[in-house]
């Protein structure tokens, strides 16, 4: 019972760290802003699936999936060095990717989300 408790609390505490990352990255431009013709749950839902894949990303596979509370949603790697805002443009989607650094790391993110546009 005890670690379960404890990994509650870790997951907590990171997703509060990631989350003000994110929040800090989104005062400044985005990595890449793109559009699509495709709604924002299959834009998001195609980069978690994307973003998961351990053939390409390793032990830095992740992608996490949540609303952002304005009709669209933010997928997320562990620790929020990279992350994507989907939200609803018309009857598509617009997508603004962010990276810590411009970094290989962060390319493939970017064409592994651009598969899903």
């Amino acid at each position: 019972m005890h670690k379960v408790v404890m990994g509650a609390l870790v997951s907590v505490a990171l997703a509060g760290c990631a989350g003000s990352k994110m929040n800090e990255a989104r005062l400044g431009a985005p990595y890449k802003a793109m559009a699509s013709d495709k709604a924002t749950l299959v834009v998001a839902e195609c980069i978690q699936f994307g973003w998961q894949d351990e053939s390409v990303f390793g032990v830095d596979a992740g992608g996490f999936k949540e609303p952002n509370g304005a009709g669209g949603f933010t997928v997320y790697t562990t620790g929020g060095d990279y992350f994507v805002d989907v939200q609803s443009a018309g009857a598509g989607s617009s997508v603004k990717y962010y990276a810590v650094e411009d970094t290989m790391p962060a390319k493939r993110r970017l064409a592994a989300l651009a598969t899903c546009l």
